[in-house]
């Protein structure tokens, strides 16, 4: 009886290495498989990515992304192929083998500051005659467009911010758009200008249609300057691509596809070098300066960011502000900053006269410290 058992437990405990066995077997089988198909994946050729133009029987005009366009045979497995599709070529020939499976259009979100802005009016100072323009211009036709049907003219499709580095350009746009409860859309300039050829003006376009789906909304075009320069016959192949864009820009202004609730307004530091074809009548005519600010304009901005700080009442506010003159409202902001660090590390709770002079001093010494960077390196 025992010699019978001990024969069973031997036999069972042979059929176990073999079931091990066959599985790992199994198991490299697989390995190998996958790492066949790895290797003739390295082996294959990359396929190129071309934009369908037009689409003739069996073949396709393509516009590949150097601009050269080629009439090319297309893959009985490719059906239904409509212009305007990306597609994948094959390199030699050019056959069309198969739809891109990503979407041809970009992720503009990640070109575009996206947000709606709760900036009120009453947060600019000295700039009074700036914001009654901009609310006839922008805020008016959004908040009350049947006013301008029943008079039967149309609205000013955008308007132009020029002058000097942080006058507050950008903090009216953000202001009008909070106003009205519009998507703020900003763009700088630089970013439109992509690093291949036709991308930039994809990238307009993307962004117009963007900005219509989210109406109403304001397009900030900030550093316009970088696409709207006066245009030149001859140039590098970098600077006919912004010229492209710029095209693509006015394009979508003037399109047949009506802007409505979609107001541009442009800015830039840069009035002199701007192409006169964006700023002509029925574009971005309207053009409002927004220069530094003057004396009762210095004394409106500092009362406005220092309306929150806790102030010696030993501080004499006419010697601050004559000491400020030339700043802009960017600079009595940096100065009101920097008086209230100077008082933080002096462990005191209220900012006194000393600390704003000091203040002052500093933004002033780095503003010197600036502007000789630029004249020794720009």
């Amino acid at each position: 009886m025992v010699s019978k058992n001990i024969s069973k437990r031997s036999f069972f405990s042979s059929i176990t290495p073999v079931n091990e066995l066959e599985e790992e077997n199994r198991l490299l089988r697989e390995t190998l498989s996958q790492l066949r198909e790895e290797i003739e994946r390295y082996r294959s050729p990359a396929l190129m990515v071309a934009e369908v133009v037009d689409v003739i029987k069996d073949k396709a005009i393509i516009a590949l992304p150097n601009g050269n366009k080629f009439f090319v045979h297309v893959s009985s497995e490719v059906k239904n192929l409509m212009p305007g599709e990306t597609v994948l070529v094959e390199q030699r020939n050019l056959t069309v083998v198969n739809r891109a499976i990503s979407s041809k259009h970009f992720n503009v979100e990640r070109f575009v500051i996206l947000e709606r802005p709760n900036v009120k009016w009453s947060e600019i100072g000295g700039l009074a005659n700036q914001v009654r323009e901009i609310k006839e211009v922008i805020e008016l036709p959004l908040k009350n467009p049947e006013l301008f049907k029943k008079v039967g003219i149309q609205p000013p499709k955008g308007i132009l911010l020029y002058g000097p580095p942080g006058t507050g350009k950008t903090l009216l746009a953000k202001a009008v758009a909070s106003s009205t409860k519009s998507t703020f859309i900003e763009i700088v300039g630089s970013e439109l200008v992509q690093k291949f050829i036709g991308e930039g003006a994809k990238l307009v376009k993307e962004i117009f249609e963007l900005a219509r789906q989210k109406a109403p909304s304001i397009v900030f075009v900030d550093e316009l300057d970088a696409i709207a320069a006066k245009r030149v016959d001859i140039g590098t192949s970098g600077e006919r691509e912004v010229q492209r864009t710029f095209m693509q820009f006015l394009a979508e202004i003037d399109g047949f596809k009506p802007l409505a609730n979609v107001k541009i307004i442009g800015c830039t530091n840069r009035m002199d070098i701007l192409d006169p074809a964006v700023i002509r009548p029925g574009r971005l005519d309207r053009l409002i300066e927004v220069p530094i600010p003057d004396e009762a304009g210095l004394k409106e901005i500092f009362k406005i960011h220092t309306k929150h700080m806790t102030l010696d009442k030993k501080i004499r506010k006419e010697a601050i502000l004559k000491k400020m003159k030339g700043f802009s409202g960017a600079e009595v902001k940096a100065v009101c900053t920097e008086a209230g660090y100077f008082a933080i590390r002096n462990n005191r709770t209220k900012v006194n006269h000393h600390d704003f002079l000091c203040a002052i001093d500093k933004i002033k010494k780095e503003e010197a410290e600036g502007d000789e960077f630029i004249r020794m390196f720009g």
